[in-house]
């Protein structure tokens, strides 16, 4: 039984391929995606075994045993204390005529992450977001990022209305979610005026169509010249995505529990390890995947 739960933020500060294999597509690499809403997602296994390995070092044995599982010979003896869910995406970057980009999100994935943060406990926020017709945008007031009463992102227009509720939001994530490090100063300055919040569709379609394609070569190392086949396209998250990942705790099931009696015992033994700056999925060696992972202090 899961004792406790909390929120893990994952900040993208450089582009994240996890890749969900060769696709069917124009895309030959696209990411992964919720199968239903298709919105990006990183799978909790990637994010459970990049948490599995970047630990190991700051635990001992038994407790790196205990909150993980055994390794893989070991695997039939018992299951891990701590459950990861896939990190759902919350807050997606889209270029803006104004103020360079915008950071986009829907009333249907708000609806969802606080039904998901309410889990957490009851400090949980309980946003209200009125459902909106395609086309439309709801921006804090004073938004740089509007010309008059509309808003240009990418090659679309919307109409604009203010409304604090997306200052609110925008505080909340300010102290929450966004990386707290001194070198993130201007972006928790600048959140208010750059959160938008679509109708479900419109944000849908930039989380499908607004990601970063790159192309790839394979160059031979004799020729100096592209190998023949070794051309593909590949997807990637954009910088300054944010996602969130919901992460469970039971108390451990191993037979040297390491001091740990709870579920909550294992939550804060993995929140307190260093862990702020990692990667997730694939190209490590080109600068991809670079993240700032921040517990919720809900």
């Amino acid at each position: 039984m899961l004792e406790a739960t909390n929120i893990l933020f994952v900040y993208v500060e450089t582009p994240l391929h996890a890749g969900s294999g060769r696709g069917v597509g124009t895309v030959d690499l696209p990411i992964q995606r919720n199968q239903v809403h298709g919105y990006p997602v990183v799978q909790g296994s990637g994010v459970k075994g990049r948490l599995r390995a970047d630990a190991k070092p700051h635990l001992t044995d038994q407790e790196w045993v205990a909150i993980f599982g055994p390794e893989t010979e070991g695997a039939a003896e018992h299951a891990g204390a701590v459950s990861i869910g896939e990190a759902n995406s919350l807050l997606f970057p889209v270029r803006s005529l104004r103020g360079v980009f915008a950071w986009t999100t829907s009333a249907h994935v708000l609806a969802r992450f606080c039904r998901d943060a309410a889990l957490v406990g009851e400090n949980a926020p309980r946003w209200q977001v009125p459902e909106l017709e395609a086309g439309q945008a709801l921006v804090a007031p004073g938004s740089p990022l509007c010309i008059g009463s509309e808003m240009a992102l990418e090659e679309f227009s919307f109409q604009v209305t203010e409304d604090s509720l997306v200052a609110t939001i925008a505080e909340w994530l300010k102290q929450h979610a966004l990386p707290d490090g001194n070198e993130y100063d201007y972006w928790r300055k600048h959140i208010a005026g750059h959160l938008v919040i679509l109708a479900d569709d419109d944000f849908r379609d930039f989380t499908q169509l607004s990601t970063e394609v790159v192309t790839r070569v394979r160059i031979s190392g004799d020729t100096k010249t592209v190998e023949p086949g070794a051309l593909w396209t590949e997807e990637s998250l954009p910088t300054d995505t944010l996602l969130y990942a919901l992460v469970s705790a039971s108390a451990p099931r191993s037979s040297d529990k390491a001091g740990m009696n709870s579920g909550a015992e294992v939550l804060a033994k993995l929140r307190g390890l260093p862990l702020q700056r990692t990667r997730l999925g694939g190209d490590e060696t080109v600068g991809r995947g670079h993240v700032f992972l921040r517990w919720w202090e809900g």
